[in-house]
């Protein structure tokens, strides 16, 4: 019987981290997390340090140059020799740069059914259009915003009388189980 191949997983982040904790508890044959990197100063740090993960830190407002930011960020992801790169709540554009070596290989989770409410704002935009189902979506980052290839997406009701936080956590238990989904199943660039 042949191996089974375990992916080694990058995790991009610019906040809580609860996204980047349900990646690395749901590693299992697929995958397996092999670093984070932040952006800024924040608790997906020290989830990286409970869970014993190796964490990169790439502090955006530290640079003046947005390009000199980029190809760092570009080395500090190299250097931890990723197959694949997951951003998971990573609040920055991935630049040309990064495209250019890693492109097709960094998905992106998105808090909305996709190509409904691209953008940061897409709780928010959603509630303000009135649809009654919304959702997360996994896919492909290329150089657009939220215009990569779909790769899976679950269904989110809007219920009566949800704010942005109420349904934006909803939203966030539905996308931590759809990533984990995705990285373990066996082509994980495959539209599921």
């Amino acid at each position: 019987m042949a191996k089974t191949t375990t992916r080694k997983v990058v995790i991009l982040a610019s906040g809580t981290g609860s996204l980047a904790e349900s990646i690395i508890r749901g590693a299992g044959e697929g995958y397996e997390v092999v670093g984070i990197i932040v952006d800024r100063e924040c608790r997906a740090m020290k989830v990286a340090e409970e869970n014993g993960v190796a964490c990169g830190a790439v502090i955006y407002k530290d640079y003046s140059d947005r390009e000199v930011w980029n190809k760092d960020l570009l080395a500090a992801i190299s250097g931890m020799n990723p197959d694949l790169v997951v951003s998971a709540g990573f609040m920055r554009i991935i630049s040309p740069i990064v495209l250019e070596v890693y492109g097709g290989r960094i998905i992106n989770t998105h808090p909305a059914l996709l190509p409904s409410f691209k953008g940061a704002h897409a709780v928010r935009d959603a509630l303000d259009a009135g649809v009654r189902v919304t959702g997360s979506t996994v896919h492909v980052v290329d150089a657009g915003v939220d215009t990569g290839a779909i790769i899976a997406q679950v269904p989110v009701p809007v219920e009566l009388g949800d704010t942005e936080e109420t349904l934006h956590e909803r939203i966030k238990v539905a996308e931590r189980e759809l990533i984990v989904k995705v990285l373990n199943s066996s082509d994980p660039l495959a539209a599921q």
